[in-house]
């Protein structure tokens, strides 16, 4: 009973999935990703090792829909499954069991599959295609995502109501620290608005995990270095680089402190929005 998009981003290089349902932690059931490999969302009546047996035929080359023909034929529970699958290249595709719940159903395209079951009707899916085809393909996939996400929660998802929603997207060395692929990994496992408590977590995610463009970086002169420090004495510190820590903003401020991130100097200023 859930409704979900997994992509490829349109340069290649990320995979991911967004899925909300009326059901607890929905992320811990329903997503699984591999950078250079590709994603899939199992549902309905969800057999969760499609995720370890989908994602290893993907990584010995097969296509989604030959992934998907695989884990369908092995299943004799597939009438009652719903999964959507996106590989390296792309290639997508969706299946939805016959005995899935009314509304049920998906669609795919080039680098998408969106499904649904127990859904307030058709409009849901066709709400989330629009919306990810009205995305901008240069924007970053976790944006795209959560904006056909949203769309279907606008257009009625679960018909049962909301609870949990979830957000995954991989990217090679994308990982805190540059040491794994996970570039987004959040879930809003019970939660009266959770498509909108994710897109929250999202806007937090950006600024605490990834790291600032050289656009976004404001040179420290030494007039703002001993503006920085006495913000950071004021606030009972010792000295700036002991704010950033506290405050786990690392990837926004240079180790040298030789730049900061705008949006912490905002932050310091009280001009954040």
């Amino acid at each position: 009973m859930t409704f979900s998009i997994v992509a490829r981003s349109a340069d290649g290089e990320s995979w991911g999935v967004a899925v909300a349902s009326k059901f607890l932690a929905v992320g811990s059931a329903v997503p699984a990703a591999v950078a250079q490999v590709g994603a899939i969302a199992t549902q309905a009546d969800a057999n969760v090792a499609y995720k370890g047996i989908a994602l290893a035929h993907l990584d010995e080359g097969a296509t989604a829909s030959v992934a998907l023909q695989r884990l369908l034929e092995e299943d004799d529970g597939r009438d009652h499954r719903q999964v959507g699958i996106v590989d390296v290249d792309g290639n997508a595709a969706s299946h939805t069991g016959p005995a899935c719940i009314e509304w049920a159903g998906g669609s795919t395209g080039e680098g998408y599959a969106i499904q649904g079951n127990c859904l307030a009707g058709a409009d849901v899916v066709e709400a989330m295609e629009l919306a990810w085809q009205a995305s901008d393909d240069e924007a970053p996939l976790a944006q795209r995502l959560l904006l056909a996400l949203a769309a279907g929660d606008v257009a009625g998802g679960d018909k049962r109501g909301r609870q949990s929603a979830a957000l995954l997207v991989v990217r090679e060395g994308a990982g805190y620290g540059g040491l794994d692929d996970i570039a987004v990994d959040l879930r809003v496992d019970d939660h009266p608005v959770p498509v909108d408590e994710l897109t929250r977590l999202l806007d937090l995610n950006d600024l605490y995990l990834t790291a600032s463009t050289e656009e976004e970086r404001v040179p420290v002169t030494p007039e703002l270095e001993a503006e920085l420090e006495a913000f950071a004495q004021d606030a009972g510190l010792g000295d700036f680089h002991t704010w950033v820590g506290t405050e786990n903003y690392e990837m926004r401020v240079a180790a040298d402190l030789s730049w900061i991130d705008q949006r912490i100097l905002d932050i310091v200023r009280g001009e954040a929005r």
